[in-house]
């Protein structure tokens, strides 16, 4: 079924979609989608009056988002945009082991996660790429989990400070539409929120897994266990809740070292080697095979620590502390499948395959390590009347207090040498003041307003030095980047009840953006070449406004549009890496990204669950991404404004429970996304190009069946379709290592529940065994064993 719903585009979509004429004339779809939710809202009341007849104009029926059939509460009753719903108890039945694998179903969602443990897990969304992690808000209990200090997979959003077992539930908020969140809004805002116990309550719960895994030159299992205790309780107006969490996995290898297939006859010099293995790469090229380089096959140890703590001041006003601490230890290790007549490994050097000669480097086989340690401090203050002014106060600071990664310079015999680049110091602080108004009962003409202040500031310290032994610290000095961004924000918006079927939720956002203290050096301990960046600001105003009408009980329809500004994050402007004492690879004058986003939405309460359709629109001027400048001679590639990307797409998810037959609950979604380079003065080529890794169709279904209150079994199969690894779309082999393959996987779980505080789980992911590729390999078949005591 998924697949056939994902291989199926209609000819309409795609002349929708993907006209050539619309690809060259944007307003065509503005003049399309503007007027389209009005004659909807025209036309609807004559469809609905007889439904209405009998409700008094002065009671308002307000909008109910129900986004899981067993999770009737409203994460925001105003909320001008689509959004979709997880609770813990849907959770109970999935393969969950990080916090991220809570949003592996979500409608039109991937979550870019490469093994069990991976810190570099990030999310893609509608048009957005799992490289551009700046356009995804996540917060957990309103404290920042997102890491603007850069916009790519080395910085991805902090789940590590949530364990799974902390979640009451996870609400997903799809584009700009709301004055309450930032520009980085654009993909989509991950609100968690965590449980608080009410009473004494502990957990403790054991996990361990196993992976099958086989490619090339490796063959076998990787396994890992993840250990997890919990203690709350509620006395008096003090509540708390002290968890810790062990994990340790090996991940399957992510990397093989390549070369193109070498044409050069091999001389004397070069080594005879057996063990390669050749293959065609992502663009259509004959390549060799050598082993398993760079990141490797990643072994990760990680141990999380959590303190919250509320505490009711008055019945009316509530206070929060929130500690979490974070450290992960990765060892990356190499592997070479070349040997010599001897069965010697051969890691570097000329080396003769089938007569051919390759040149192998130094550095090629070279392990890697790395740790860090990071910290979360969060405080909250608010008010919690049921009606009149409620306030609240957020503020948070999020430390990376160690933050080393080293590597060997090869792997010759005696030689220890390597590079260690230290990132301590980094970090970022937000403070969010709102305040708002909920009438006491909501009638024709009531309205809802909320006014808040935003502040955060990101910092960037980093620091590269040459080791003799690149296992210890204490080396001579090689480069720095450093660099700060601050920005300050006021919104308003106001929810007004216009009838008693009409509802206009508008708003704007004023953001001044600061850039400042970026620096860099570069040289030896000895003499160091230091340069500085003049400072910027920038001010922009976003305004956003939402209609919504309720054909029906059971129907509401909305339009939403808005405009949104991504500013550059830290590492964008100011580091790069350096040849000598000259800076390459990157642009202090980079500009924000612009985006004006629209939705059109219907939401209908049927069939026993809710069924949504939303059509939407992302134009995006001066998208932030890494591409090469072909129009200057030499060619520089680095991060640079691409003029104008346009996404458009639909989307339809249903949820509901006791589908068909009690006990079976069902949750299906398919999106289709198509995402277009319309303007490239920098890389011409990339033109009419589809934008990178968002691929066409994305759908999920995951159906679970209560047989009993004790047992439940759940099967769920995901799709993601056709997607390009580059700009100029030049990668025809997506189904190899490089590449990004399309794929359908299955994954599928029992949860016994022998009595009411115990818990087993038996779950397998991948079921068919797939092989595909996001660049990388993706898991193979795992295996899934879980226990689980709770008072």
């Amino acid at each position: 079924m998924l697949a056939l719903l994902a291989q199926t585009e209609s000819v309409s979509a795609r002349r929708y979609l993907s006209s050539p004429h619309l690809l060259r004339q944007s307003s065509g779809l503005s003049a399309v989608l503007l007027p389209l939710p009005f004659f909807l809202m025209l036309a609807l009341p004559m469809l609905s009056q007889s439904a209405w007849a009998a409700e008094e104009d002065t009671h308002a029926v307000p909008e109910v988002l129900v986004t899981g059939a067993r999770e009737k509460r409203v994460l925001d009753p105003n909320l001008p945009a689509s959004s979709e719903r997880i609770t813990a108890a849907q959770l109970e039945n999935l393969n969950v082991i990080n916090t991220e694998d809570a949003l592996k179903y979500m409608p039109n969602m991937a979550i870019r996660k490469r093994f069990i443990g991976d810190e570099n897990a990030t999310i893609s969304v509608r048009g957005n790429g799992n490289s551009q992690t700046a356009r995804g808000l996540v917060y957990a209990d309103g404290l920042l989990l997102s890491n603007f200090l850069g916009n790519t997979f080395s910085f991805p959003p902090r789940w590590s400070m949530v364990s799974p077992e902390d979640i009451a539930q996870v609400d997903v908020i799809y584009g700009p539409f709301s004055a309450l969140y930032p520009g980085n809004s654009m993909g989509a805002t991950v609100a968690i929120t965590t449980k608080m116990p009410t009473r004494l309550e502990a957990m403790a719960k054991a996990q361990v897994f196993s992976q099958q895994f086989r490619l090339f030159g490796v063959e076998g299992h990787f396994d890992g266990n993840k250990s997890t205790a919990a203690i709350g309780n509620k006395i008096g107006d003090l509540s708390f809740l002290l968890g810790i969490d062990h994990l340790s996995n090996a991940g399957q290898p992510l990397v093989y070292a390549n070369q193109l297939r070498s044409t050069q006859i091999a001389t004397a010099a070069a080594i005879p080697v057996s063990g390669a293995y050749q293959y065609t790469n992502p663009n259509g090229a004959p390549a060799t095979i050598f082993g398993v380089n760079a990141e490797g096959a990643e072994r990760a140890v990680q141990d999380q620590f959590k303190f919250k703590a509320v505490y009711d001041i008055t019945p009316a006003v509530q206070a929060g502390f929130t500690f979490g601490y974070w450290r992960q230890q990765v060892s990356n290790s190499t592997q070479t499948f070349l040997r010599d007549a001897k069965g010697n490994p051969v890691y570097s050097g000329l080396v003769n395959i089938g007569g051919y000669q390759y040149k192998l480097p130094d550095n090629f086989f070279a392990p890697a390590a790395s740790e860090s340690e990071n910290q979360l401090y969060g405080l909250t203050l608010k008010t919690r009347h049921a009606s009149g002014w409620n306030y609240a106060a957020i503020a948070s600071y999020f430390d990376i207090s160690k933050s080393i990664a080293r590597s060997a310079s090869s792997r010759l015999a005696g030689n220890t040498s390597g590079v260690a680049t230290y990132g301590d110091g980094s970090g970022w602080k937000t403070l969010d003041l709102a305040a708002d108004y909920k009438p006491a009962t909501i009638n024709a003409g009531s309205h809802w307003p909320t006014f808040g202040y935003h502040y955060d500031n990101y910092f960037l310290e980093n620091t590269t030095v040459n080791l003799s032994n690149w296992r210890s610290d204490g080396g001579g000095f090689n480069n720095a980047f450093a660099g700060k961004t601050k920005t300050q924000a006021l919104f308003a918006q106001d929810a007004w009840q216009v009838s008693q079927l009409w509802k206009l939720t508008y708003g704007v956002r004023y953001e001044n953006w600061r850039a400042y203290d970026g620096a860099r050096a570069t040289g030896t301990s000895a003499q160091r070449y230091d340069s500085r960046y003049d400072n910027r600001s920038l001010s922009y105003w976003s305004p956003k406004a939402a209609l919504s009408y309720k054909a029906s009980s059971d129907l509401t329809i909305r339009f939403s549009t808005g405009r949104a500004y991504r500013f550059p994050t830290v590492s964008e402007l100011f580091q790069g890496s350096l040849t000598g004492s000259t800076l390459v690879n990157n642009d202090p004058n980079l500009k924000p990204e612009n985006d004006l986003a629209k939705e059109l939405s219907a939401e209908w309460s049927q069939l026993k669950g809710m069924l949504r359709m939303s059509l939407f629109e992302d134009d995006v001027k001066n998208t932030l991404f890494s591409q090469t400048n072909t129009t200057v001679f030499p060619n520089v590639t680095n991060i640079q404004n691409i003029d104008r990307v346009r996404s458009r797409g639909i989307e339809l998810s249903y949820s509901a429970e006791d589908v068909f037959l009690r006990g079976l609950d069902l949750s299906a979604s398919v999106g289709y996304t198509r995402s277009i380079i319309l303007e490239n003065s920098k890389n011409p080529a990339t033109v009419s190009k589809n934008f990178y890794r968002i691929p066409l169709w994305r759908s999920n279904l995951v159906g679970s069946y209560r047989i009993n209150d004790q047992v439940t079994v759940m099967l769920a199969g995901r799709y993601s379709g056709r997607q390009y690894n580059t700009l100029t779309n030049t990668d025809s082999n997506p189904n190899t290592f490089g590449g990004t393959s399309s794929f359908l996987v299955f994954d599928t779980k029992l949860t016994l529940k022998p009595t009411k505080n115990t818990e087993l789980g038996i779950g397998i992911d991948n079921l068919t065994n797939r092989r595909y590729y996001v660049y990388y390999p993706y898991p193979g078949r795992t295996f899934y064993l879980e226990a689980k005591v709770s008072l």
